[in-house]
């Protein structure tokens, strides 16, 4: 069910140049189980030729053919759903229900793109004088360099491909070293629903190695990116330095704020089941549980009560609810962050230890007694880590949330109209859900503010980004 991943570069599945590879290991038993080829410059370098053959090619297509192409692609990708997602759960540890609806919801995004792909209008402007036309007329942007993370193998590729593909621009995608089969069967779907050659490249390797030699590349006229605001602040300077237009989705630490006039039980289910999907691997995660003082205790209570809950094991076991961190590296990291909050005198409720020593297993953990000391309250945990903090007044509550120089995404649960409408236009984010989980479907915008990045990966304004505004102004002879 997993075999070893090869680069797609100008219509080849193929290996490195030079043969490099890189283990790629499963999670929940830390066995390696293929491996994935590590790119050199020849390789980038024809890569990047590719992708302006492709261009040139691409971009002479209708609107209409292509959305009719990624269409196709959508219907192969959801026949494809259950071998997809096994092979993600293999690599990146989420239960297999999860990786399945990621999946599908790829599918999702795909087909709202190829919508997209019809309707980027541009317009006419009513001229000052008779017999003069002012028109407005919207082009791909060009050869796109995409950079995704591992979290999200199937989630994060896809609304960067569609809206590249959607809009008339070829696509060089870097995709994770540790999930790369989910990705390249992603692509493998536009493939053979008709993708021309050179459209999409496939690219594994060293990050910082790819991100600088494709960046500064005078054929790539666009980049986006998503994973962690130290790197996304780094390679944006480095578009900047070439004049690159840029994508960023970054970090968050998103406020989720709990009033004594909320729905606690609702509060409490929708709120944990958020945190601990995909272990809390996700960029959106609920972190800082800002809970009234009347209603805290019985929301702590009901909170760690669901943790205890949930079944944590291998994504592919029946009934498992809660899969394995994704890597080595995220096991210290947790530990570190708890090991802090107890010695500054923090109190944990639940969780706040591996599970096992086979696996990257981590315990569901909450945690109350919090101060702003704590690393915890100012880092991205990027794990199963729930931060629990009373407060008083509204006025405090939204100093806390706006605290961060993050802005991603926030989360509130009130009964109070006024209350709602207040809380959304004082909390400084790019995304707010109220008294549910309305975030990141295809058709809603998604993207951060402040250390959180800039652009929309979501809505009617992703395709924005891929696209540049030429005015043209023609008077008749």
């Amino acid at each position: 069910m997993y075999n070893d991943v090869l680069l797609h570069i100008d219509g080849q599945w193929r290996p490195a140049t030079g043969g490099r590879t890189i283990p790629v290991l499963n999670p929940a038993t830390e066995e390696q189980i293929g491996t994935v080829p590590h790119a050199s410059e020849a390789d980038l370098d024809e890569a990047l030729e590719a992708a302006k053959r492709g261009f040139a090619t691409w971009k002479k297509v209708s609107a209409f053919e292509r959305s009719k192409l990624m269409r196709k692609a959508a219907d192969l990708l959801r026949s494809r759903a259950d071998s997809i997602a096994r092979m993600m759960t293999l690599e990146q540890g989420k239960p297999l229900p999860e990786a399945k609806m990621e999946v599908m919801a790829g599918a999702d995004v795909i087909d709202w793109f190829a919508e997209e792909a019809r309707r980027a209008y541009g317009r006419v402007i009513p001229a000052r004088a008779e017999g003069v036309y002012q028109l407005v007329i919207k082009e791909p942007v060009g050869p796109v360099a995409a950079f995704t993370p591992w979290n999200f193998p199937i989630n994060q590729v896809v609304r960067k491909l569609s809206a590249a593909l959607a809009t008339g621009c070829s696509i060089i995608v870097k995709a994770p070293e540790e999930t790369p089969a989910s990705p390249a069967e992603l692509i493998r779907c536009f493939l053979d629903a008709g993708l021309p050659k050179g459209v999409v490249g496939l690219v594994y390797g060293v990050p910082a190695e790819i991100s600088s030699y494709l960046i500064p590349h005078p054929i790539i006229q666009k980049v986006t990116f998503t994973g962690s605001t130290p790197v996304g602040k780094h390679l944006a300077a480095m578009a900047g330095q070439h004049m690159k237009r840029a994508t960023m989705e970054l970090g968050g630490h998103a406020p989720a704020i709990v009033f004594d006039d909320a729905d606690v039980d609702l509060a409490s289910k929708t709120l944990a089941g958020s945190k601990f999907r995909n272990a809390g691997q996700v960029c959106v995660s609920p972190t800082r549980f800002l809970v009234q003082e009347k209603v805290f205790d019985q929301f702590v209570d009901k909170f760690v009560a669901y943790a205890k809950s949930l079944k944590v094991g291998n994504g592919l076991e029946e009934g498992v609810q809660m899969g394995p961190l994704a890597n080595d590296r995220r096991i210290p990291a947790m530990e570190a962050l708890v090991a802090d909050a107890r010695q500054k005198g923090a109190e944990v409720r639940t969780g706040g230890n591996r599970i096992g020593n086979k696996g990257y297993f981590y315990e569901p953990t909450v945690i109350t007694g919090l101060t702003r000391e704590m690393r915890a309250m100012n880092e991205e945990p990027f794990g199963p880590m729930a931060l629990v903090v009373p407060f008083k007044e509204f006025d405090e509550v939204v100093e806390e949330a706006n605290r961060l120089p993050y802005g991603l995404a926030a989360y509130a649960f009130t009964k109070s109209a006024k209350t709602a409408n207040a809380i959304a236009s004082q909390v400084e984010s790019g995304m707010m859900t109220i008294n549910h989980l309305g975030l990141a479907l295809p058709e809603v915008p998604f993207g951060g503010i402040k250390d959180s990045g800039y652009g929309s990966e979501g809505g009617s304004e992703a395709i924005e980004a891929y696209l540049i505004t030429k005015f043209v102004s023609q008077a008749g002879l």
